[in-house]
């Protein structure tokens, strides 16, 4: 990676095709399963049973995949995500090549929601599970507001595309006062 960063206008990989793919899929799913939940019921289970195969996969990637993608390199203690928080707020945010406190936590927060909610769809029928599984749902469109509402704000703070990058799997390379 060093070599890489050393040339002018170099990128370097960040994410790998697997993590790029969950992504993306991810994304389509969960938007299928929504914008079906009340008109096409056999595609919205399809879309929820797809979300659910596609959150396994990354939980066992999360362990042994590559260096970005593993849990390891980004979730964080509660503390340092509250600090990032914090410096969000006064604009002194450092930059991060994989993903940074407030981001890892809210991948953690995007795999329990669809994990919840794939998962309750097992017991329909239980009128209060059902009740559960739209509570879970929309609770998990917030977080997904919330987590574009995140990726506009980094990509603004440090002039850098994420959605580019989480096509691409390329970011700039590590700057001074950036954090790998």
């Amino acid at each position: 990676m060093e070599e890489q960063a050393m040339r002018p206008g170099a990128l370097v990989r960040v994410w790998d095709p697997l993590v790029r793919i969950f992504h993306w899929s991810l994304v389509v799913s969960f938007a299928v399963a929504w914008l079906t939940s009340h008109s096409w019921e056999t595609l919205h289970h399809l879309a929820g049973y797809a979300a659910a195969l596609l959150i396994g996969i990354r939980l066992i990637w999360g362990l042994i995949g590559t260096r970005y993608a593993r849990f390891a390199s980004f979730v964080r203690h509660p503390r340092a995500i509250i600090d990032y928080l914090r410096a969000i707020v006064t604009g002194s945010e450092a930059r991060h090549i994989g993903h940074n406190p407030a981001g890892g936590a809210m991948i953690v927060a995007l795999i329990l929601a669809m994990a919840a909610t794939a998962t309750t769809d097992t017991f329909w029928g239980v009128e209060w599970m059902q009740k559960l599984h739209d509570l879970i749902a929309h609770g998990l469109l917030l977080l997904v507001g919330i987590h574009v509402a995140g990726v506009v704000l980094a990509s603004v703070r440090h002039r850098e595309n994420l959605v580019l990058s989480m096509l691409s799997g390329l970011k700039r390379p590590p700057e001074p006062g950036d954090v790998e």
